[in-house]
C-alpha cells in the first residue's frame, strides 16, 4: 500500500499544523502525532500520487485546538478552506469525491471538526478515537476507531495474576451517567473497587494489582484507559454502549477483555468472579499479554505495533471506486 500526503510549503502561515514534527508526542491525544511521525519514516508514504491507494490529509487537530489564530471555534472553517484549497490545486479529491483520502485525529473536537467539510464527513475515512455511532459525524464501517495510547517508553510491567488481589478496579470524575451508575453501585464494595474521583495515589499501583479494570464512558468514550489496562496486564471491562472498540475489524475483543453493557452494571460482580472461578480468567489474562504490541506506539514503527494495525485499518478501507485515467 502507498499513501500520498499532501504536501505544504514551509512559509505557510499554518505550516505548525502540518508536518513535520519537531517534538516527542505527549499528552492523552498523543496517537495523532505518533501516527504523522511513523508514517514519515515508513515504507508506505509516496511522492508519486500516481501510485497512491490513499491519499493523507495531515493537519492536526490537537495543534489547531492550541493555536491562538484558529482554537476550538475555528477548526472547522480551517478544515473547510484546507479542503478547498487542495480540491483546487490537485485532482485527485475531486476525482472521488474524497472517499480515498484519511485523515487522524484522537482529541474529540475531531469529530466536530468536519461539520463545514460534509464530503469530508459522508466520504473520507476518519481515523479517530472518539468512535460513538450514535454521535454526528463517526461512520461505522466507512471510519475507524484507534486507540488513545499514553506515551511510554518502557517495556510493560509483568505482573502475575496471582500477584492480583484486587477483582476489579476503577476511578475516574463524574462525568456520566455510566460512571455515576457505576459508583453508587459499587461504592462500598470490597471487591470491586470504585472511586468518584481522580487518585492521589498513582493509577497503576492499582491497575497493576487488579484482575479487571473498569472503562467507564465518560464524556466521551476515547479515553485512554483501555491502553492503561493493557499496559499494566490487566483485563479490560468496558462500559461504553454503541461504540466501535479500536481496531474491531481485526481483533476479537472478546478473547481478552469483557464489554458489558451499562445495564449490566448490577450484576458485574457475578460475572467476574464465575470468569476467576471457572479459570476463564487466566485466558483472558494470557491474551492481554498477547495483544500489548498492538497497543503500543514508537519512534520506529514495529511489526504489529499501533501504527501497522492502523495501517491494515485503512487497508481494509482502501477505496475501490473506479478512477479514469
Amino acid at each position: 500500500m502507498k499513501i500520498y500526503m499532501y504536501p505544504h510549503n514551509k512559509n505557510d502561515p499554518f505550516a505548525n499544523v502540518l508536518p513535520p514534527l519537531d517534538s516527542e508526542p505527549d499528552g492523552n491525544y498523543a496517537s495523532e502525532a505518533y501516527f504523522k511521525r511513523a508514517l514519515f519514516k515508513s515504507h508506505f508514504l509516496t511522492n508519486d500520487p500516481s501510485e497512491a491507494h490513499l491519499f493523507y490529509l495531515p493537519f492536526s487537530i490537537v495543534s489547531l485546538r492550541h493555536d491562538e489564530r484558529v482554537g476550538v471555534g475555528e477548526i472547522q472553517a480551517y478544515v473547510n478552506n484546507y479542503v478547498q484549497d487542495i480540491s483546487r490545486s490537485y485532482p485527485f479529491w475531486n476525482r472521488t469525491g474524497g472517499t480515498d483520502h484519511f485523515y487522524v485525529a484522537c482529541h474529540s473536537v475531531g469529530r466536530n471538526a468536519m461539520e463545514k467539510s460534509i464530503q469530508v464527513k459522508l466520504n473520507a475515512i476518519q481515523v479517530v478515537c472518539s468512535s460513538s455511532y450514535i454521535l454526528p459525524g463517526y461512520v461505522s464501517h466507512k471510519d475507524a476507531s484507534i486507540p488513545q495510547i499514553w506515551p511510554r517508553r518502557d517495556r510493560p510491567p509483568i505482573q502475575p495474576p496471582s500477584n492480583r488481589d484486587n477483582l476489579a478496579f476503577y476511578a475516574g470524575t463524574m462525568n456520566s451517567r455510566v460512571r455515576e451508575y457505576l459508583v453508587k453501585t459499587w461504592v462500598n464494595d470490597s471487591e470491586i473497587l470504585v472511586h468518584p474521583d481522580r487518585l492521589k495515589t498513582p493509577y497503576s499501583e492499582s491497575l497493576v494489582r487488579s484482575k479487571f479494570c473498569i472503562h467507564a464512558k465518560g464524556y466521551e468514550v476515547n479515553i485512554a484507559r483501555i491502553g492503561d489496562a493493557l499496559y499494566y496486564g490487566c483485563v479490560p471491562v468496558i462500559l461504553a454502549d454503541h461504540y466501535d472498540l479500536p481496531y474491531a475489524d481485526i481483533l476479537n475483543w472478546e478473547s481478552f477483555s469483557i464489554v458489558f453493557s451499562a445495564s449490566d452494571i448490577p450484576i458485574m460482580k457475578d460475572v467476574l468472579r464465575e470468569k476467576v472461578k471457572s479459570g476463564e480468567y487466566l485466558r483472558l489474562h494470557g491474551n492481554v499479554i498477547r495483544v500489548q504490541n498492538h497497543f503500543q506506539w514508537h519512534s520506529l514503527p514495529v511489526d504489529y505495533d499501533a501504527f501497522y494495525m492502523v495501517m491494515y485499518e485503512l487497508w481494509l478501507r482502501r477505496s475501490h471506486v473506479k478512477i479514469n485515467s
